[in-house]
C-alpha cells in the first residue's frame, strides 16, 4: 500500500464493528495482514470465531475483561485498555500488519480508560502506509479532525427498542 488512511466509524447506530470487520475481510482477500484489537470487549463474539476458523491473515486480540457497559469500569478494565493501547502502538510500529483496527477505542476514550493524547500520538507517529480504523460511539472532536474518513452510523429505527434481544449470529 502506498498511503494508509485513518478511518473513524462512530455514532449510535448499529454497524461500526461490522464495517471494520468488513474492511478486514476485504483486506484479507487482497492478501493484506490485519490486526484487530478490541477495547472493552472480552467476550467471545461470533465474528472472532469466524476469523479464527477461516482466515489466516487476520489476528484478533481483546483488551477487555468482560463487558462493563451496564456497570462502571474497574481498575482492571482501565489496565486492560491501557495494555491494549500500548500493544497497538507496538504493533503499528512493527510494520507487520497493513491494516490495524482499534475496535471500540472511542468507548475506551469516553470512559476515560485511555488518554486521547496517547491515541493521537500513535496516529501521528504511525508508518504512513498503515491503514488505521477506529470504531465506537462518541468519537471525540480531536479524533474526528485527525481522521481522513469519518462515518457516523445514525440509528433511525432499531428492533431493540421494541424488546428484541441481541440475536446469535446477527448482533453477536
Amino acid at each position: 500500500m502506498m498511503k494508509g488512511f485513518v478511518h473513524v466509524y462512530t455514532g449510535n447506530g448499529k454497524g461500526k464493528t461490522t464495517a471494520a470487520f468488513g474492511l478486514a475481510l476485504r483486506a484479507s482477500g487482497a492478501g493484506l495482514k490485519v490486526f484487530i484489537g478490541q477495547f472493552i470487549k472480552g467476550q467471545l463474539y461470533h465474528e472472532i470465531q469466524a476469523v479464527n476458523k477461516f482466515i489466516k491473515n487476520i489476528t484478533v486480540k481483546q483488551y477487555g475483561i468482560d463487558c462493563f457497559i451496564i456497570n462502571e469500569p474497574t481498575e482492571k478494565d482501565k489496565a486492560a485498555a491501557q495494555k491494549g493501547l500500548e500493544d497497538m502502538k507496538n504493533i503499528i510500529a512493527s510494520r507487520e500488519y497493513n491494516m490495524v483496527i482499534m475496535d471500540e477505542v472511542n468507548m475506551a476514550l469516553y470512559y476515560g480508560l485511555i488518554d486521547i493524547g496517547a491515541l493521537l500520538d500513535i496516529i501521528d507517529n504511525r508508518p504512513k502506509n498503515i491503514e488505521l480504523i477506529l470504531t465506537g460511539r462518541y468519537a471525540p472532536h480531536a479524533l474526528i479532525e485527525k481522521a481522513d474518513l469519518v462515518t457516523e452510523m445514525t440509528e433511525i429505527k432499531h428492533y431493540y427498542r421494541v424488546g428484541v434481544e441481541a440475536r446469535k449470529g446477527i448482533e453477536f
